[in-house]
Protein backbone atom coordinates (compact mmCIF):
# COMPACT_ATOMS: atom_id res chain seq x y z
CA UNK A 1 0.00 0.00 0.00
CA UNK A 2 1.42 3.36 -1.14
CA UNK A 3 0.75 6.63 0.60
CA UNK A 4 1.50 10.00 -1.00
CA UNK A 5 3.72 8.44 -3.64
CA UNK A 6 6.22 7.09 -1.11
CA UNK A 7 7.45 3.56 -1.48
CA UNK A 8 8.62 1.18 1.18
CA UNK A 9 12.05 2.87 1.38
CA UNK A 10 10.44 5.96 2.88
CA UNK A 11 11.54 8.53 0.34
CA UNK A 12 11.20 9.14 -3.34
CA UNK A 13 14.25 11.37 -3.24
CA UNK A 14 16.70 8.57 -2.43
CA UNK A 15 15.74 6.68 -5.59
CA UNK A 16 15.79 9.65 -7.95
CA UNK A 17 19.11 11.31 -7.01
CA UNK A 18 22.48 9.69 -7.63
CA UNK A 19 24.81 9.08 -4.67
CA UNK A 20 27.35 11.80 -3.98
CA UNK A 21 30.83 10.66 -4.91
CA UNK A 22 32.61 13.87 -3.86
CA UNK A 23 34.09 14.63 -0.46
CA UNK A 24 33.13 17.94 1.11
CA UNK A 25 36.50 19.62 1.81
CA UNK A 26 35.12 22.76 3.45
CA UNK A 27 35.30 21.37 7.02
CA UNK A 28 38.82 20.11 6.33
CA UNK A 29 39.92 23.56 5.13
CA UNK A 30 38.32 25.19 8.18
CA UNK A 31 40.17 22.89 10.56
CA UNK A 32 43.44 23.37 8.66
CA UNK A 33 43.14 27.15 8.87
CA UNK A 34 42.38 27.06 12.60
CA UNK A 35 45.41 24.82 13.19
CA UNK A 36 47.56 27.16 11.10
CA UNK A 37 46.49 30.15 13.18
CA UNK A 38 47.18 28.27 16.42
CA UNK A 39 50.61 27.26 15.13
CA UNK A 40 51.44 30.84 14.11
CA UNK A 41 50.51 32.15 17.55
CA UNK A 42 52.39 29.48 19.50
CA UNK A 43 55.47 29.42 17.25
CA UNK A 44 56.83 32.57 18.91
CA UNK A 45 56.39 31.05 22.34
CA UNK A 46 58.18 27.87 21.30
CA UNK A 47 61.24 29.78 20.06
CA UNK A 48 63.32 28.68 23.03
CA UNK A 49 62.49 25.94 25.50
CA UNK A 50 64.30 27.57 28.43
CA UNK A 51 62.51 30.31 30.31
CA UNK A 52 64.82 33.35 30.26
CA UNK A 53 63.49 36.85 30.92
CA UNK A 54 66.11 39.09 29.28
CA UNK A 55 66.61 42.66 30.53
CA UNK A 56 65.18 45.65 28.67
CA UNK A 57 67.34 48.42 27.21
CA UNK A 58 66.63 51.62 25.32
CA UNK A 59 68.37 50.54 22.14
CA UNK A 60 68.37 47.04 20.74
CA UNK A 61 70.45 46.17 17.71
CA UNK A 62 68.84 43.70 15.38
CA UNK A 63 70.88 41.20 13.45
CA UNK A 64 70.04 38.72 10.74
CA UNK A 65 73.04 36.50 11.50
CA UNK A 66 72.30 33.03 12.84
CA UNK A 67 74.64 32.54 15.77
CA UNK A 68 74.77 29.92 18.51
CA UNK A 69 72.78 30.92 21.60
CA UNK A 70 74.29 30.47 25.06
CA UNK A 71 71.65 30.87 27.76
CA UNK A 72 72.02 31.45 31.48
CA UNK A 73 68.89 30.64 33.48
CA UNK A 74 67.69 32.38 36.62
CA UNK A 75 69.37 29.71 38.76
CA UNK A 76 72.68 30.05 36.88
CA UNK A 77 72.42 26.92 34.71
CA UNK A 78 74.15 27.24 31.34
CA UNK A 79 72.68 25.97 28.06
CA UNK A 80 74.00 25.85 24.53
CA UNK A 81 70.83 26.04 22.49
CA UNK A 82 68.44 23.81 24.44
CA UNK A 83 71.07 21.45 25.84
CA UNK A 84 72.66 21.97 29.28
CA UNK A 85 76.43 22.33 29.15
CA UNK A 86 79.22 22.54 31.73
CA UNK A 87 80.97 25.90 31.77
CA UNK A 88 84.35 24.15 31.52
CA UNK A 89 83.27 22.51 28.22
CA UNK A 90 81.32 25.50 26.85
CA UNK A 91 83.96 26.80 24.40
CA UNK A 92 84.76 23.29 23.16
CA UNK A 93 81.05 22.56 22.65
CA UNK A 94 80.55 25.79 20.68
CA UNK A 95 83.51 24.99 18.42
CA UNK A 96 82.39 21.34 18.01
CA UNK A 97 78.72 22.08 17.23
CA UNK A 98 79.32 25.26 15.22
CA UNK A 99 82.69 24.97 13.44
CA UNK A 100 84.14 28.24 12.19
CA UNK A 101 81.81 30.37 14.33
CA UNK A 102 83.41 33.58 15.61
CA UNK A 103 80.56 34.92 17.77
CA UNK A 104 77.68 33.79 19.99
CA UNK A 105 74.51 35.28 21.45
CA UNK A 106 74.29 35.36 25.24
CA UNK A 107 70.77 35.32 26.72
CA UNK A 108 70.67 35.72 30.47
CA UNK A 109 67.69 36.10 32.76
CA UNK A 110 67.42 39.57 34.28
CA UNK A 111 67.28 38.07 37.78
CA UNK A 112 70.48 36.06 37.35
CA UNK A 113 73.35 37.20 39.52
CA UNK A 114 76.18 38.68 37.51
CA UNK A 115 78.77 36.07 38.50
CA UNK A 116 77.60 33.25 36.15
CA UNK A 117 77.19 35.76 33.33
CA UNK A 118 80.70 37.12 33.86
CA UNK A 119 82.12 33.58 34.00
CA UNK A 120 80.43 32.66 30.70
CA UNK A 121 81.65 35.88 29.05
CA UNK A 122 85.18 35.19 30.30
CA UNK A 123 85.21 31.60 29.00
CA UNK A 124 83.84 32.65 25.62
CA UNK A 125 86.26 35.60 25.42
CA UNK A 126 89.21 33.32 26.17
CA UNK A 127 88.05 31.10 23.30
CA UNK A 128 88.20 34.11 20.94
CA UNK A 129 84.41 34.21 20.52
CA UNK A 130 82.66 37.56 20.33
CA UNK A 131 79.75 37.76 22.80
CA UNK A 132 76.54 39.53 21.73
CA UNK A 133 74.20 40.10 24.66
CA UNK A 134 70.49 39.65 23.91
CA UNK A 135 68.07 42.21 25.37
CA UNK A 136 64.49 43.38 24.81
CA UNK A 137 63.49 46.86 23.70
CA UNK A 138 62.30 49.09 26.54
CA UNK A 139 59.21 51.01 25.52
CA UNK A 140 59.35 53.13 28.68
CA UNK A 141 55.90 52.09 29.90
CA UNK A 142 57.12 51.13 33.36
CA UNK A 143 59.30 54.19 33.88
CA UNK A 144 58.40 56.91 36.41
CA UNK A 145 58.76 60.55 35.46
Amino acid sequence: MKMNGLGTSGSRRSRDLPALAEINVTPFVDVALVLLIIFMITAQVMEYGIEVDVPKTRSVASSTKELPVVQVSKSGEIYLGKNPVNINRLADEVHARYPGQQAVYLRADRETTFDPIAQVMSVLGDAKLAVNVVTQPDNGAGRKR
